[in-house]
C-alpha cells in the first residue's frame, strides 16, 4: 500500500512479505540506492548479563553465512563502489549497504543472508572479541562518550538505558558464541525487521528483488524431497515492557571527579515521555532548540555570547521508547558552576511563567521543519526516518507528520509542557570536575 506523506517526502510503498519482514521502497532521482534492515533489537532487550551482545553481534554480522565467507560481503560492495555499515543503540539496530541502483539486485540479497543467517563461526568470535574489548577501552577514554554514560547510569536507575550499549568489559570477555547465537535465533527473525530501500529504481523491483531473496532463502532451509519438517515462518519476538521511573524530585547533585578533563561539565537533566507521548515529546522538541540550539538560542546568547561564563552549552531531548530525557549540557571552567546553574534554572522559570514570543515560536518551528526537510533529502537520510519510525514507532505515521505537529505548535502548550516536564526541583544534576 502506499502511505501518504507530507509534501516534503514523496511516497513510501509498504509491503510485508511471507516472511513476516516489513519493506518500505521508494523511488527517488538520484543515482544511488540505499537499503537498510532495522531491528528493534539493541541494548535495551538484553538483560544485565548479557549487556553488549546486541553490539558484539552487530560486528559478527559480517563473518559471514553458511554461503557467504567472512569479508566476501564487504569485498563484493567495495569493488563496486559502495559502502556499508552498521549501528546499535539502545532501541535499534541497522544494517545499511549504499550502492548504484545497478548493483542493487547483486549487493541486496547478500545483505539479508548476512543478516537473517548469520554463522557466527567460533574463530571468527574470538578475533572480533579483542576488537569489541578495545572498542570498549577506547570508550571508556573519549571524554564525550565518558560524560555521557556517566550521565546515563546517574538519569535512571532502573531502565537499561543506564547501561553502556557496549556492555562492560567483563561481559564481552566472557561471552560464548553458543550464546551469541541463541541471541541471534531469537531476536533476528524477518518479522522483527524492516527492510527500506529508497533509491533510482522502480519500487515493483526493489521489492521483487527482496522477496526472491527471502524466499529462496526458506527454499535453502526446506530442500524439495527433504525429510525435515518446514521450518516455519518465526514469529515476531516479543519486546520487553519497562515501565518508566518517577520524576526525579529534589535529587541531590551528583558530583564525579575526572582527571582526564580539562574543564568542567554540568548536565542537567528531566525524566520525561519519550515516545510514550509524542505530542509532548514534539514540544519538548521545541523547547530544546529555544533553550540551546544554535547562536541565537536563550542559553547560548546569555551564558556564552554575553556573560562569557561557559565554552558549550547545548540542550537536547532525548528519545527512547520507554522514558526520554530532556537534558542539558555545559562545558565550562568549575569556578562558573554556580552562577551558571542558576541562569539555567532562571530560564527554565522563564519558561514556566511566560509564553514564548509569536517571533521566536516561529522561528523556532522554521529551524526545525527546514532542518528535518533537508535532513531527508538524501536516500540514506530518508530510509533512516523510514527504518526508524516503522521499527522503533511501529508505523510511519510518527515519522511523515513530524513537520505538522511542529507546525500545528501553540505558545500555550509549550508553557503547558514546560511546567509539567522541566519542574524546577524534578531535575538530576552532574557534576563533573577536572
Amino acid at each position: 500500500m502506499i502511505v501518504s506523506a507530507a509534501p516534503a517526502l514523496i511516497n513510501p510503498t509498504l509491503h510485508t512479505s511471507a516472511s513476516g519482514l516489513t519493506i518500505i521502497a521508494e523511488q527517488m532521482p538520484i543515482n544511488a540506492v540505499n537499503f537498510s534492515l532495522w531491528t528493534p533489537t539493541g541494548s535495551a532487550v538484553e538483560s544485565d548479563s548479557l549487556n553488549g551482545m546486541a553490539h558484539f553481534l552487530e560486528h559478527m554480522i559480517f563473518k559471514g553465512t553458511q554461503t557467504l565467507v567472512p569479508g566476501e560481503f564487504e569485498r563484493q560492495v567495495e569493488q563496486r563502489g559502495g559502502m556499508t555499515n552498521a549501528m546499535t543503540s539502545q532501541d535499534y539496530t541497522c544494517y545499511y549497504v549504499t550502492t548504484a541502483p545497478q548493483d542493487f539486485d547483486a549487493i541486496a540479497p547478500l545483505q539479508l543472508d548476512l543478516v537473517l543467517n548469520a554463522a557466527i563461526p567460533e574463530p571468527e568470535f574470538e578475533r572480533e572479541r579483542q576488537v569489541v574489548l578495545e572498542e570498549i577501552r577506547r570508550a571508556s577514554d573519549n571524554i564525550r562518550r565518558r560524560v555521557y554514560m556517566n550521565a546515563m547510569a546517574i538519569a535512571f536507575n532502573r531502565l537499561p538505558y543506564r547501561r553502556p550499549v557496549l556492555g562492560p568489559f567483563e561481559n564481552v570477555e566472557r561471552f560464548t558464541a553458543a550464546q551469541m547465537r541463541q541471541f541471534h535465533q531469537t531476536w533476528y527473525a524477518p518479522s522483527n525487521f524492516t527492510a527500506v530501500v529508497v533509491g533510482n529504481l522502480p519500487v515493483e523491483q526493489m521489492i521483487a528483488t527482496l522477496e526472491a531473496q527471502l524466499e529462496k532463502q526458506q527454499d535453502n532451509l526446506n530442500p524439495s524431497g527433504s525429510d525435515r519438517a518446514p521450518r516455519p515462518t518465526l514469529p515476531k519476538p516479543t519486546l520487553p515492557e519497562f515501565l518508566p521511573e518517577d520524576p526525579f524530585e529534589n535529587a541531590p547533585p551528583q558530583d564525579i571527579q575526572d582527571s582526564r578533563l580539562t574543564e568542567a561539565r554540568l548536565m542537567m537533566m528531566w525524566r520525561v515521555p519519550g515516545m510514550m507521548a509524542v505530542a509532548e515529546s514534539d514540544g519538548l522538541d521545541v523547547l530544546a532548540r529555544i533553550l540551546g540550539a544554535g547562536r541565537t538560542s536563550r542559553l547560548v546568547q546569555e551564558l556564552r555570547e554575553d556573560r562569557r561564563l561557559v565554552t558549550h552549552v547545548g540542550a537536547s531531548n532525548l528519545t527512547h521508547t520507554a522514558q526520554g530525557l530532556f537534558w542539558i549540557s555545559v562545558h565550562l571552567p568549575a569556578e562558573n558552576i554556580t552562577a551558571v546553574e542558576s541562569a539555567i534554572l532562571s530560564q527554565i522559570q522563564a519558561l514556566h511563567e511566560d509564553l514564548v514570543s509569536i517571533a521566536e515560536l516561529e522561528q523556532v518551528k522554521r529551524q526545525t521543519i527546514n532542518q528535518f526537510i533537508f535532513e531527508n533529502e538524501a536516500p540514506s537520510s530518508r530510509a533512516g526516518l523510514y527504518g526508524y519510525s516503522h521499527a522503533v514507532f511501529g508505523n510511519l505515521t510518527e515519522g511523515l507528520t513530524y513537520t505538522d505537529r511542529i507546525q500545528s505548535l501553540h505558545r500555550e502548550t509549550l508553557q503547558t509542557i514546560a511546567q509539567r516536564y522541566l519542574p524546577l526541583n524534578g531535575l538530576q544534576i552532574l557534576r563533573m570536575y577536572p
